[in-house]
């Protein structure tokens, strides 16, 4: 019987937070050089998604390292407005959290800054009993680190635990470890999925 579920945030329960397309908008919205902007967020990102950088230092690494026509709360702004909600992948995990039969968590790789923006703006602490995300653990998927993490802190049995991830990259770890997973595309796919697994709000 499973008995945990473990949520990706960006891509399943919501638009990923601070992905190509979101960097690529930003590129245009305030003219930054694409090329120098792409290697400065490669060099930093690591160290932002695993809480070691904050917003601001981020921001100091990739944008703000010169004097610019617009203001930092600006950019700050428009970083949190890229981060939109899955209303029925959300409606899906409230149902089966209602039903108290399944732990539900997330687990996913997010920046401080966004990860608590994306839990206040999705309303998720209703329905998530713990929150693993990289900026609070230290590691970020597809690391080993962070599955082992999650698991030994929701004391979840990796046969009877499930990881919902978009991404293959992310899933395939989580399989080494025996976890169950689900490659999320769309609401009604993942119902049933889960419903294969015997999981059913």
């Amino acid at each position: 019987m499973i008995t945990h579920l473990f949520f990706d945030v960006g891509g399943v329960l919501g638009t990923s937070g601070w992905g190509t397309a979101s960097r690529e908008a930003a590129v245009e919205r305030f003219g930054l050089d694409a090329a120098d902007f792409d290697r400065r967020h490669r060099e930093a990102v690591g160290q932002w998604e695993e809480g070691r950088l904050s917003l601001d230092e981020y921001l100091d690494c990739t944008i703000f390292d010169a004097p610019r026509p617009f203001a930092r709360e600006d950019v700050k702004a428009f970083v949190l407005a890229q981060s939109q909600p899955y209303p029925e992948t959300i409606a899906l995990a409230r149902a089966l959290a209602a039903t108290g039969r399944w732990r539900l968590m997330t687990l996913n790789n997010e920046s401080a800054e966004l990860n608590a923006y994306r839990l206040r703006h999705f309303d998720l602490a209703p329905i998530f009993s713990a929150f693993f995300s990289s900026c609070w653990l230290g590691a970020a998927k597809p690391s080993r680190r962070i599955y082992e993490l999650a698991l030994a802190l929701a004391q979840a049995e990796p046969a009877r635990a499930v990881l919902i991830d978009d991404r293959e990259q992310n899933l395939a770890p989580a399989r080494a470890l025996g976890m169950q997973t689900i490659r999320f595309t769309t609401a009604d796919r993942l119902r049933r999925d889960l419903a294969a697994l015997g999981v059913a709000p």
